[in-house]
């Protein structure tokens, strides 16, 4: 092992690869399963999010970029540093930590959080890289990053008992979180075809090619927008959902635009476009929740 000496890990390189600013993105789940919450522990909630967005996503992160490797553009880098070993021995200090702090938040959130990087490992691992085949690494961001998300964050917030908490409005909050998920995932995936092809990953976005990604991520959020419906009409909060179509006119105007740019040349298909969308539909639905936490509480 390089030493003890922590610090040296996190070079320049480790800190780029980390990609914290590329937590924004994956807000959202939070922020829902924190706006459906109808009883929040503060302090834990805090704890919570800063061990998931400023350790367990980041240690994720850097973790698959010393597994791929890449030399061209990835989530959030347009031109990545090589890696080094100290990125690994980084991740495997950040995941340690992230544990431990978990701890402190309660047992069900740190059992959670063990799960979460263990799948994120198995996600990446060249020795297994459940990434490269097109249908189990769609289905395993689909569910880890969205249902479980959902049921992970949640159980900081509450005081969660598995008997108690799969009721049908919070089973439908973690359908909607992976139709969330299942809708952008595919599209981050669009301007990486070749690099993955070479890489031998064979992606769900590849799969369906340049237009199949497009309405298999509309078909999503479709299913997504429908299921969020009926929830806050079982919770009679029609004005909630009317926000949120409010709110996701842009995402649907953007994307609509893009499909069209892509449609007519794929070289539109880039990492320009598709960071650009990853953007808006992270901004709108952060502000989305974040009104709803807003409401909640006044």
């Amino acid at each position: 092992m390089a030493g003890l000496n922590f610090i040296s890990w996190f070079d320049k390189s480790t800190v780029k690869h980390l990609r914290f600013p590329f937590s924004y993105h994956l807000m959202p789940v939070f922020l829902f399963a924190l706006s459906q919450s109808p009883v929040v522990h503060l302090k834990e909630s805090i704890l919570a999010f800063l061990i998931l967005h400023l350790i367990i996503y980041p240690s994720s992160n850097g973790y698959n970029s010393y597994q791929d490797k890449d030399e061209g553009s990835i989530g959030g880098l347009k031109h990545p540093p090589k890696v080094s070993r100290n990125l690994f021995y980084a991740t495997l200090l950040l995941d340690f930590i992230g544990f431990l702090a978990a701890v402190f938040v309660n047992l069900w959130f740190s059992i959670f959080v063990l799960i979460y990087v263990m799948i994120s490992r198995a996600y990446s691992y060249r020795g297994l890289r459940l990434k490269k085949y097109a249908i189990v690494g769609f289905l395993t961001v689909f569910f880890f990053q969205g249902a479980f998300t959902y049921l992970m964050c949640s159980s900081a917030f509450i005081d969660f008992s598995s008997l108690n908490f799969f009721t049908l409005p919070n089973v439908i909050c973690m359908a909607v979180a992976s139709l969330f998920i299942g809708s952008v995932y595919p599209l981050t995936q669009i301007y990486q075809h070749e690099a993955d092809k070479q890489d031998g990953v064979t992606t769900i976005s590849y799969r369906l090619g340049y237009v199949g990604t497009f309405i298999f991520s509309a078909c999503m959020f479709t299913m997504a927008t429908v299921l969020l419906f009926y929830y806050f009409t079982l919770k009679e909060q029609s004005i909630a959902f009317w926000l949120f179509i409010l709110l996701m006119m842009p995402v649907v105007l953007r994307l609509g635009i893009w499909f069209f740019k892509v449609k007519r040349s794929a070289v539109n298909a880039d990492f320009e476009n598709t960071m650009r969308m990853n953007v808006i539909a992270s901004s709108c639905m952060n502000i989305y929740f974040f009104i709803l936490i807003i409401i909640s509480i006044f």
